[in-house]
């Protein structure tokens, strides 16, 4: 399986009782069916820990589907643990799996820990399942090595969904998906250049390398806040794999060009910075539209920001059909939950029947605004081909006018999760004139 690099924690970190705390109260809250996100930016308003080390704990800790819950099973029974002691003791499991700090301080901690959630008579409980595992590792980690959930750390209806995807490659989509993603970067060519902006990095102590036109891969991630030109609109953090929706749609200047499902905005970001076109950017989320305003602002960039469903095409289509459309659309993100691993505990096999309905819906109405000889490029981070394959299959059946197109450079339609990026499906379609 994947795992945590050991390293020590940083000087003047604040003590291990406190982020476990937090990180407890966090991921209590994705058990209960809450948004991390949600919860991570409720923790930074409230709070004066460091991000940094909250999100190692919780992204650490929720990677961890099944293991953790295994690990617990083995170790008490669980009719005597309330979630918020469960959630402490999955944060601690994986706090010594990470390896960063002394067996005997997480369990030190952990107790502490258990005080200041107001759990003060689960003191002795919390010591004696830590000290437990510690002294019985090797049986346990023998006693959990044919459960699926804990060998793969995801649910098993998703280890099914992916092996029956992906027969031959299904471990390694997995172990993917358990791994810390990489930090790509998209450089701005109508500010800088890739040598210029390489070079920039470099003066900064920040080693990457060029993985296409505009993409940089950095050789470790970094806080945003040490980019340089940042600010100032010269480079973007975004996955190497969605870089690729820009150039597969193939963009002139002068086109008339929508993204349906736009925020945060960073595939219309590249459109802008790759073509001189216009762009009509949809999104249903006010919050998130107002975010997309503000990254092209960052970037000196202008489009047609409107907050609407895009299946409602009454509402924001003003009769002018466009030559591209891009359909970055709404699914299960199973193809990016290394970076969201709360995904792994919120969703239900149940849901991807949802998507590919909304999909198909999306699909349906966008078709009405692509103008003959136009192309549509349909996009998810998804690994399960029901919302992939089966949605343009369907959509191919049923629209005589659909005619699929072959990716530039002979591209693969499914990008499977690796070191160099995140899981996506692309399938670029022209209208029939």
């Amino acid at each position: 399986m994947a795992s945590d690099s050991a390293r020590a924690p940083a000087l003047n970190a604040p003590p291990l009782a406190e982020l476990l705390c937090e990180a407890t109260r966090l991921v209590a809250a994705v058990a209960a069916g809450r948004s991390l996100v949600g919860e991570l930016e409720r923790a930074a308003e409230e709070g004066e820990l460091p991000r940094a080390a909250l999100i190692d704990l919780t992204h650490g800790t929720l990677r961890r589907y099944g293991r953790v819950q295994a690990l617990e099973q083995q170790l008490e029974t669980r009719g005597g643990t309330d979630p918020t002691v469960s959630a402490l003791l999955w944060c601690s499991f994986y706090a010594l799996d990470s390896g960063r700090y002394a067996p005997y301080t997480v369990v030190d901690q952990a107790v502490r820990a258990s005080a200041l959630l107001g759990r003060q008579r689960a003191k002795g409980f919390v010591n004696a399942v830590l000290r437990r595992l510690l002294r019985d590792r090797s049986r346990i980690e023998t006693a959990i090595a044919a459960d699926e959930q804990a060998r793969w750390w995801h649910p098993t209806w998703w280890i099914e969904a992916v092996r029956h995807s992906h027969p031959d490659k299904w471990q390694g989509v997995l172990e993917s998906g358990n791994s810390r993603p990489p930090m790509a970067l998209r450089v701005n060519l109508r500010r800088t250049s890739m040598r210029e902006y390489q070079a920039r990095l470099m003066a900064e102590g920040l080693t990457a390398h060029p993985l296409a036109e505009t993409t940089l891969m950095l050789e470790r991630p970094v806080p945003v806040a040490r980019l340089p030109g940042f600010l100032s609109g010269e480079v973007s953090v975004q996955d190497a794999g969605a870089q690729r929706a820009a150039p597969y749609l193939d963009l002139a200047d002068g086109q008339r060009v929508l993204d349906a499902c736009a925020a945060p905005g960073g595939k219309s970001a590249h459109i802008l910075e790759t073509a001189a076109v216009s762009l009509t950017a949809l999104d249903v989320d006010p919050l998130r539209s107002a975010q997309m305003e503000r990254n092209f602002a960052r970037l000196g960039l202008h489009a047609r920001v409107k907050i609407a469903d895009c299946t409602r095409i009454e509402t924001w289509w003003d009769g002018t059909a466009f030559d591209r459309i891009l359909a970055d659309v709404p699914c299960s993100s199973s193809g990016v939950a290394r970076r969201n691993p709360d995904i792994k505990w919120l969703r239900r096999q149940t849901d991807i029947a949802g998507f590919t309905i909304r999909q198909s819906a999306i699909l349906d109405a966008l078709w009405r605004v692509l103008a003959p000889g136009g192309k549509l490029l349909y996009v998810t981070c998804s690994v399960f081909a029901e919302e992939d394959e089966a949605v343009i299959g369907a959509f191919c059946a049923r629209m005589p006018q659909a005619h699929r197109l072959a990716l530039p450079s002979g591209a693969a339609t499914q990008l499977l999760p690796d070191a160099e990026h995140d899981g996506f499906y692309f399938a670029l379609l022209a209208k029939r004139t």
